[in-house]
């Protein structure tokens, strides 16, 4: 059912606006978004504590090759992670990948005592362990989400990731200054696991295995997918389809160049102020989070405009999909070279942070096209791009380190022209391959079956 039709329904829940427990789909995009802010902080615990990690153990470890350990497990998990979630349930899957997370956070400052080797291992792990997370919220989302509302619960669900990125700078200071480096993983750890215990106890994978969904709600969101194929059932991914679409293509590009740039415009921009400008930021100050909340408001600006242009009937899924990546792209990479070419700090910072902003819309693009094209294998398809995002994130900062030997403003430029060609790049690829139409792979045979018989029926008639 199309978000327009869909929008027409009730699920005869009447509660005031504040009340979002009187609707069971408001409990799990709740947790959804703690479980983001969970991921995000167990993932930075070593980002915030690693220059007094070293200062305390008197090494001098490389702190790039610590940090970015956790991306080479991310990069072996997230397609699997769609499979298993859809095989033994999204969020059995879900609580393993943030328990295990947990428990290796706590273990982290034993690890550290063990010399850097442990603590590669320990955020290879890490990532294994995390890597199943996005996928299998994608694929809850293809359960809970009904098509009117399917843009803004995924964004709410990322909101929580610029909410754990802050939590994390500022709580882990705090704890570093105040208390020890060790308190972070512990703290951090802990918060992780008593997350699980009341995802595990409150969150089920479809509202037809939720107990505390009334009848109405759940008639509501079933009725809404269309029963997708899937809820109760094994799932059969057409694998072949799935790596040979040019829909999934369109959408693994966009990935990558989102995450390139990304990782320019928030991790490498204060390298870049301090090697060109000489301005270095404060870790936790207020130029330093203004990207991070303008990507929250930009989330919850995205979500409900993309959503709403459907209901609307202004936009097709297709159009709301096209015109929210590509526009993001071509404005980040406009704001992004401003910055880059200002050569005046605050400016930059201004300019990126609108750029990160703008960023924010690419996810209600892309991200969510995902549950479009194939809602029973939504999972399988965003561990396939974010595989690519990650070889992004892998790659990204070692491209840009060997461009800035010599940390000149020339060089720089160069790092910035490269970006602003993959956004280039990414967005004509989305704009002339994307779908945001189901796609035919994604319907059981034994569905197509009976249309053809339909059809069939039709004709003779």
């Amino acid at each position: 059912m199309d978000p327009a039709q869909s929008s027409k329904l009730s699920d005869g829940i009447e509660a005031p606006w504040w009340k979002l427990w009187a609707k069971r789909r408001n409990v799990v995009m709740l947790m959804a978004f703690f479980c983001m802010q969970v991921v995000y902080l167990t993932r930075l615990s070593l980002n915030v504590t690693v220059d007094a990690m070293k200062a305390d153990l008197g090494q001098s470890w490389d702190t790039e090759q610590l940090v970015s350990s956790f991306f080479y497990g991310m990069l072996v998990t997230q397609i699997p992670g769609g499979f298993l979630g859809s095989k033994f349930g999204c969020t059995n899957v879900i609580t393993v990948g943030i328990a295990g997370t947990s428990v290796l956070t706590i273990f982290t400052p034993l690890a550290a005592y063990g010399g850097a080797g442990w603590i590669i291992a320990v955020r290879v792990l890490q990532g294994m362990f995390q890597g199943v997370v996005f996928p299998c919220l994608l694929d809850l989302w293809a359960r809970w989400a009904p098509p009117s509302e399917r843009t803004n619960r995924v964004m709410v669900t990322f909101v929580g990731i610029s909410v754990g990125t802050l939590k994390a700078m500022f709580i882990g200071e705090l704890l570093v200054e105040s208390v020890s480096w060790e308190s972070v993983f512990y703290i951090f750890g802990v918060a992780g696991c008593l997350w699980c215990v009341a995802w595990f106890k409150m969150i089920r994978k479809s509202p037809d295995e939720d107990r505390s969904i009334t009848d109405g709600e759940k008639e509501f969101i079933m009725q809404t997918l269309g029963n997708v194929e899937g809820q109760s059932e094994d799932v059969k991914h057409p694998w072949k389809a799935i790596f040979t679409s040019t829909a999934v293509l369109a959408c693994a590009i966009a990935g990558f160049c989102q995450n390139w740039g990304l990782v320019n415009t928030l991790n490498m921009f204060p390298t870049f102020l301090k090697d060109t400008l000489h301005y270095e930021l404060s870790p936790t100050g207020f130029l330093t989070t203004l990207p991070y909340v303008s990507a929250i408001k930009g989330l919850t600006i995205a979500g409900p405009l993309a959503d709403r242009l459907q209901v609307k009937g202004l936009q097709t899924a297709t159009q709301v999909r096209r015109n929210f990546t590509c526009a993001s792209f071509i404005a980040q990479l406009i704001f992004m070279l401003a910055g880059a070419l200002v050569l005046n700090p605050t400016a930059a910072i201004i300019l990126m942070t609108i750029a990160v902003a703008m960023g924010s819309f690419a996810w209600a693009g892309y991200v969510v096209n995902l549950l479009d094209m194939s809602p029973k294998s939504a999972g399988v398809l965003m561990g396939v791009v974010g595989t690519f995002g990650t070889v992004a994130d892998i790659v990204s900062p070692v491209v840009t380190g060997s461009l800035t030997a010599n940390k000149t403003v020339e060089e720089w430029n160069v790092v910035f022209f490269v970006t602003a060609g993959l956004y280039l790049l990414g967005c004509t690829v989305y704009w002339f391959l994307a779908s945001g139409e189901l796609q035919p792979w994604a319907v059981e045979k034994r569905a197509r079956d009976r249309q053809n018989d339909q059809c069939a029926i039709k004709y003779s008639v």
